[in-house]
């Protein structure tokens, strides 16, 4: 189902995947291991760099304003830096870390914030693996993970990935529900990290305009209202996909608004977008490949 006119862009573009194809990705997958079926992930790329002209022309946007190259070579390696983390979902889910190299920087200034009290929230964007972050948490029993989410965008891989690992869906708490912040205070009580994307709105939610990679865009606040509400440390977040088999995780103190006043949380909360911004631009320049908006992001 697609989302209506006066709705954003990403909520626009209807999902282009079918169950039957995504069920037979899986059972290959599985059955024969991730090196033997990478070549569906080659597959995948290459139609979308073919025939998804929308998708391609926000890829080579995207691309020219981050000052990599911008041929069709370059718009496959996007297609296939995204398919690729998708395709490790399965095996991510199914806790075969032994698959990945998997690097982790930033926990040390993580596991110092969380001594003075439980939970965090971790900001990150479709830039990069979520899932990489989320599988080593759930690994690791003093890192629990749960991501506060709009999961109506991809149902159908998402339906499939229960498939793998049904306890996969216990770590997802749907935005956009009565409950959904007082399922979040009640796991940051627990101690758990609570996850969100925070570069895509829902439409209607209030922005703020702010340098990302040389131009103005809107990033929205309702994230950081959230953050502010719950009163607590935020850590930027991002798994890096490296090519191969490789994964880069940073963690980043970002902002903590465990003891800002309520008159002082607008001003904290545009200090956070703006640093917010910046450190994804840095991560997008570093790793071009990694940025997961298909659309065009600066749009007024």
């Amino acid at each position: 189902m697609t989302a209506g006119a006066g709705a954003p862009a990403w909520m626009r573009e209807a999902e282009r995947s079918h169950l039957p194809i995504l069920r037979l990705m899986v059972w290959l997958s599985l059955r024969l291991g991730r090196g033997a079926t990478r070549w569906l992930v080659a597959g995948i790329a290459l139609y979308f760099t073919l025939f998804s002209p929308r998708s391609r022309a926000a890829s080579r946007a995207y691309l020219h304003q981050v000052g990599a190259a911008t041929g069709w070579r370059a718009t496959f390696r996007h297609f296939f830096a995204f398919a690729s983390t998708i395709h490790d979902r399965i095996y991510l889910l199914n806790g075969r870390f032994d698959l990945f190299n998997i690097e982790v920087h930033g926990t040390e200034a993580l596991h110092a914030t969380l001594s003075s009290q439980p939970g965090l929230l971790l900001m990150g964007g479709h830039l990069g693996s979520f899932e990489v972050l989320r599988s080593v948490g759930r690994g690791h029993a003093q890192l629990p993970v749960a991501m506060l989410m709009y999961a109506d965008n991809a149902r159908k891989i998402n339906t499939i990935l229960e498939t793998i690992n049904p306890s996969a869906s216990a770590d997802i708490i749907p935005l956009g529900q009565i409950r959904s912040m007082l399922e979040a205070r009640d796991r940051l009580e627990q101690g758990t990290l609570v996850g969100m994307l925070a570069d895509r709105g829902l439409g209607g939610d209030s922005t703020r305009i702010t340098d990302f990679l040389g131009r103005p865009a809107a990033f929205p606040l309702g994230p950081w209202r959230v953050a502010a509400m719950l009163r607590r440390p935020v850590f930027f977040m991002t798994g890096l996909y490296l090519g191969g088999n490789r994964y880069r995780i940073h963690l980043e103190p970002l902002a903590d608004f465990s003891a800002v006043e309520r008159g002082e949380r607008e001003n904290a909360i545009a200090a956070a977008v703006d640093r917010y911004a910046d450190r994804l631009a840095h991560f997008c320049r570093i790793a071009p490949n990694n940025w997961f908006n298909f659309f065009d992001f600066w749009q007024s």
